[in-house]
């Protein structure tokens, strides 16, 4: 995928997804996003500790896409909620709708061009806390949509991403890493998982950036 980066637009040439460069859609705003000062508090309150190990993970762990709403999963009710102009089929896929990706910049007219991230991957979430889980508190985690948890994005950005936590990885878009880091103390405040000393130092540095 070849992209040219023009101010905060990415303009992309792929076969099945196009970029609006111009005028782009409204940013995508996940719910329960804290201010700077309440994520402050909720991340002195984290407990740190070692990552717990991957023993026995897999993504099966936590259940999803799960059916949110007639035909609509969890992946198409996001969709739906950080689009602009979405219009969706009789089964609920996204046949048009332009999305803006705040991770990166790009604005995206194609949805197979766009993933829907966990803020706090579900691996990384096993490791802090999350292999203790019931099942259903796993499935509830990854199909959050009362938290900041779930967020469209430019697909491989988010494969880049893995599941990497803020010591490793932040989004290309440094105007938007105040926000990541808001979302990403609320959703492990939110669940009681732990951190690393690594990821709380890059945490607080972000912060410290707002």
């Amino acid at each position: 995928m070849l992209r040219v980066v023009r101010a905060a637009a990415v303009v992309a040439l792929a076969g099945a997804g196009t970029v609006a460069a111009l005028a782009g859609p409204a940013r995508a705003t996940p719910p329960g996003i804290p201010s700077k000062a309440t994520a402050q508090t909720q991340l002195n309150a984290l407990t740190v500790a070692s990552e717990g190990s991957m023993s026995g993970y897999s993504r099966d762990q936590f259940p999803h896409w799960i059916t949110i709403s007639g035909s609509c999963d969890t992946r198409e009710t996001v969709l739906k909620r950080d689009g602009t102009s979405v219009v969706t089929s009789s089964t609920c896929a996204a046949t048009s709708g332009r999305w803006y990706s705040p991770y990166d910049g790009a604005t995206w007219t194609a949805s197979g061009d766009v993933d829907i991230d966990h803020v706090v991957p579900l691996a990384e979430a096993w490791r802090s806390g999350a292999s203790a889980w019931t099942t259903a508190r796993r499935q509830s985690f990854a199909n959050d949509l009362t938290h900041p948890q779930l967020i469209a994005v430019t697909d491989n950005v988010n494969q880049s991403k893995g599941d990497q936590d803020p010591s490793t990885w932040q989004p290309p878009l440094t105007s938007y890493r105040c926000t990541y880091a808001r979302m990403w103390i609320n959703v492990k405040y939110t669940y009681g998982l732990k951190l690393q000393s690594a990821e709380k130092t890059a945490l607080q540095s972000m912060l410290n950036a707002c």
